[in-house]
């Protein structure tokens, strides 16, 4: 393999191979949801300040940008190997162990529906939906952070390191960790939104628990591709994103 092979152009956009399976299962889930928003207009008022079809749309650019990851880095990695060379010499076989050191490369990207999709939703909760419907800022921060704190922490202890495939995340535990949590602290002082606590703390959290704090991880896994918000992780914020609000819902 020569040296312009080995170039991998971190610039080109990355399309993950399409599984039918797996998208019509996250559409399902989607489909199967989307009725009960539906039902509450209340919850997109208060959750986006969206009109409900622009909600759901965002869900749907969250399922189909899961194909597609923005390179952003390239880590490169060092893995010793042992092999076996035999040499024959006047018929004599002799086996030399030979130690080499072989060089991977690993991509680092963000994925469009598992990262950027969510966070750009998060930054619209904070920025404009917080400051909108909250009369005490200081208290709604300081609950969405915490929920946020909370969520990362727990993500990131039972997220486990798949070596050649990334971070992977059980899909439905945060989502289930996130709801509870919102609804154990947006009573608390004065009453806080729920649903934006819900989002933020999950999708966000999904994220940083997962994989940004298992960035030191990644050169370690061999996989010549890592996706922020993708693989193993994209169904774990896709899920928190949607049932945990949903779960909100129910509990309140």
């Amino acid at each position: 393999m020569n040296k312009e092979e080995e170039k991998t152009n971190v610039s080109k956009l990355i399309f993950r191979p399409f599984s039918l399976l797996y998208f019509f299962m996250i559409f399902l889930w989607t489909i199967l949801l989307f009725p009960f928003f539906i039902l509450s207009g209340r919850v997109f008022v208060r959750l986006l300040g969206l009109p409900p079809i622009f909600t759901f749309v965002i869900f749907m650019l969250s399922l189909f940008g899961s194909y597609v990851n923005i390179p952003i880095m390239e880590l490169v990695s060092t893995e010793p190997v042992l092999a076996v060379r035999e040499i024959s010499i006047f018929g004599v076989s002799w086996y030399v162990p030979e130690f080499e050191v072989r060089r991977k490369k690993t991509v680092v990207a963000v994925n469009v529906g598992g990262a950027l999709v969510p966070l750009l939703v998060s930054i619209y909760l904070l920025v404009f939906v917080v400051p909108n419907l909250e009369s005490n800022l200081f208290v709604a921060y300081t609950k969405i952070f915490l929920a946020l704190a909370i969520v990362t922490l727990l993500v990131h202890a039972v997220a486990t390191p798949v070596k050649g495939l990334g971070i992977a995340t059980p899909a439905f535990l945060p989502p289930l960790v996130t709801a509870l949590t919102s609804v154990a602290l947006y009573g608390l002082y004065v009453p806080t939104n729920p649903f934006v606590i819900a989002y933020v703390a999950g999708t966000l959290g999904t994220l940083l628990g997962a994989d940004i704090l298992n960035l030191d991880k990644v050169s370690k896994l061999g996989a010549p591709l890592v996706s922020i918000g993708g693989a193993g992780t994209f169904d774990g914020v896709y899920l928190t994103g949607l049932v945990a609000v949903f779960l909100v819902l129910i509990l309140i």
